[in-house]
């Protein structure tokens, strides 16, 4: 069994930072890449940021230069820093876990909520 446990959100002021930290436990036989989604009421869940197994990170265009994810490996932890927060980053922050088996595994962390006010 595979689980994701995320900490991190709460409320901030715009232009304020957070940083999400999501650890998973398990068994993880080997990562294909880990990633933060969010979802905001009415909106679908979107892509925030993705680092592969390799070291590459991709960010979508609203958080570049704000947002960065990183891992500790040693921990099997993934985090978010996020910087200059405005009130478009308000939503449910998801961690996302993709294991490569075939065929692929995908978990979910529960979710943290981040709210900035504007």
């Amino acid at each position: 069994q595979v689980q994701l446990v995320e900490s991190g959100g709460g409320l901030v002021q715009a232009g304020g930072s957070l940083r999400l930290s999501c650890a998973a436990s398990g068994r993880i036989f080997r990562i294909k890449g880990m990633g933060w989604y969010r979802q905001a009421p009415g909106k679908q869940r979107e892509l925030v940021a993705i680092i592969t197994s390799g070291g590459s990170t991709n960010y979508t265009d609203s958080v570049k230069g704000r947002f960065t994810i990183s891992t500790d490996n040693a921990k099997n932890t993934v985090y978010l820093q996020m910087n200059s927060l405005n009130a478009e980053d308000t939503a449910v922050y998801y961690c996302r876990l993709d294991v490569a088996t075939v065929p692929l595994h995908i978990y979910w962390g529960q979710g943290t909520q981040v709210t900035v006010s504007s």
